[in-house]
């Protein structure tokens, strides 16, 4: 198990591998074949950050009554 500050660590990684992402898309063209590619691995990159996130501020409570 990771403590709260490796996975806080690994947030603000994925956070600046987000940044780095964005500015190389911001230049490229909507028909940029380039574009494609680096939005899909954006968007992986929000779900990890997001399942990270969620890491931390795990839920209380039940899902099924």
């Amino acid at each position: 198990m990771r403590t709260e500050n490796q996975i806080k660590s690994k947030i603000n990684e994925m956070k600046l591998q987000r940044k780095s992402l964005e500015s190389r898309i911001a230049p490229l063209k909507d028909d940029d074949p380039g574009r494609a590619g680096l939005t899909a691995q954006l968007a992986r990159l929000d779900d990890i950050i997001m399942m990270l996130e969620w890491v931390l501020n795990e839920p209380a409570g039940k899902y099924h009554v």
